[in-house]
């Protein structure tokens, strides 16, 4: 069984042993909104004039950024994902976007994002081809780098569609120098692992945490909670292999956020939104701002979810018990540390399926809770319910598929 007490020290002690990606960027889990979830790869304004992948769209995302209060809550890059191009290069071999869609050009988008105080993030893709077809990066790096800080990009998305496996690493490490190579600050997102994990590959992340900001480590997520679980199974499977690479300026991504979109119920998507915060994910929104409901919006907007997901520690939380077979508890040291003692964030997560709230317990030992003074407890969700320690052991009632998100402060 693994205590707090362990896995505080393990994380602390391997962490400050890992040499990362030295732009001074994404010392907390990057936070933002992104087009692929929601509106992937649309591309007929005549058709879809609200949902295409365009200028009008982005622009009208990044208002709502700001007016709904997303932005001073700390979502700040805006990213354009993969169908912004079009399908050939211009006479000088540089990319360039859709002429119908981006009218203005990426340069003069990314602008006007940042006048509103946003930042701005792009795509494209490590292979000859993106993933739905558009020019990739291969034989153009240099060029492809410098365009990007010329657009005065904050912010790139690499895939690996389409690509070479023997050099796939490699392409990796040299757009990420030439980025650097261009003065220009972009967090650099990468997706290698996500291309050699799932064929068995363990990929190396150490020289991830060197040359990336963050990388998707697994799977595309989809619009279901069975996706959602399938992705927290392989983190939890391989936590204690990845758990130490993660932290300020270097992430693990287990992908975008679902919450408010068509599948998740809301019960699901705070269990999303909980489990992404203890990880120190990367909280990244695709969802339609302008249609979103109100019960979603206050789920991505909660300042103690965000405030455990941006803490400074930047420790990626585990999986560290199971009740009652299947319902798992995710936990995660905060600040502040009060004599010695680290704050805890806690998420049990219900895999059951029963019908109603089951009663699970777990011995506060068994978390490194042992602060004779007890502890000040708040109830991320549901701030009125409080009262959940009895006889030693953390007692909450979890409902199907839902989640109970707690952070403990110790007492002085």
């Amino acid at each position: 069984m693994l205590t707090l007490f362990s896995f505080v020290i393990t994380t602390i002690v391997v962490v400050t042993k890992v040499e990362s990606l030295d732009n001074g960027l994404a010392l907390t889990p990057p936070m933002g909104w992104m087009t692929w979830q929601r509106f992937r790869c649309i591309t007929d304004c005549e058709q879809y004039p609200l949902e295409c992948i365009s200028e009008k769209l982005i622009k009208t995302m990044a208002k709502r950024m700001v007016v709904d209060g997303y932005l001073k809550a700390g979502y700040e890059y805006i990213i354009v994902d993969d169908c912004w191009m079009s399908n050939k290069r211009d006479s000088e071999n540089r990319l360039q976007p859709d002429p119908i869609r981006f009218p203005s050009g990426i340069k003069s988008l990314a602008n006007y994002v940042q006048s509103l105080g946003l930042k701005f993030g792009i795509y494209e893709d490590s292979g000859y081809k993106t993933c739905a077809g558009y020019p990739g990066i291969y034989g153009h790096l240099e060029i492809d780098a410098q365009t990007f800080a010329d657009w005065e990009v904050d912010y790139i998305k690499l895939d690996g569609c389409y690509n070479d496996p023997e050099t796939l690493v490699d392409g990796y490490i040299r757009f990420g120098e030439l980025l650097n190579q261009t003065g220009r600050p972009i967090v650099y997102s990468c997706s290698w692992p996500a291309y050699e994990e799932p064929l068995g590959i363990k990929s190396n992340y150490s020289l991830l945490t060197e040359k990336c900001n963050l990388w998707r480590n697994w799977d595309d997520i989809e619009d279901s909670w069975y996706n959602v679980t399938n992705i927290l199974d392989w983190f939890s499977e391989n936590q204690d292999r990845i758990a130490k690479y993660s932290g300020p300026g270097h992430w693990n991504d287990p992908d975008m956020l679902l919450v408010g979109n068509f599948a998740l119920s809301e019960d699901q998507s705070k269990a999303q939104m909980a489990i992404w915060s203890i990880m120190a994910a990367p909280l990244l929104m695709s969802v339609d701002l302008r249609t979103i409901k109100p019960e979603f919006r206050q789920i991505l907007l909660n300042p103690d979810a965000i405030a455990i997901n941006q803490d400074k520690l930047g420790i990626m939380g585990k999986l560290v018990y199971t009740a009652l077979k299947r319902i798992d508890v995710w936990a995660k040291p905060i600040m502040p540390i009060v004599n010695g003692e680290f704050s805890l964030a806690i998420g049990f997560i219900s895999n059951r399926i029963d019908g109603y709230p089951r009663i699970a317990s777990v011995p506060m030992k068994t978390l490194g809770l042992n602060n004779p003074k007890g502890y000040h407890i708040t109830n991320i969700f549901d701030p009125e319910y409080v009262d959940v320690i009895s006889g030693g052991n953390i007692v909450v009632r979890v409902k199907p598929s839902g989640t109970v998100f707690l952070k403990l402060i110790p007492k002085d």
